[in-house]
């Protein structure tokens, strides 16, 4: 039995409250902890991938919400 798009709104949305704040802090404290020594370009190259990376599991999350 499919969920009404009522219900997988409500659901996404809260999955998204919480994933997103956790997976900004988990970010952090692995940068943190791992490339205070590390150069410039190395800490830029990290912060752009991981500040973009979480846009896949939103989008997922997203995709399915929105379905028919």
């Amino acid at each position: 039995m499919a969920l009404p798009r009522t219900a997988r709104k409500v659901i996404a949305t809260a999955l998204l409250v919480l994933f997103v704040p956790l997976y900004a802090l988990t970010v952090m404290a692995i940068a943190g902890g791992h490339l205070q020594h590390a150069g410039v370009v190395i800490q830029t190259a990290f912060f752009a991938v991981t500040g973009l990376a979480w846009t896949i599991p939103a989008g997922a999350l997203i995709w399915w919400m929105s379905r028919p």
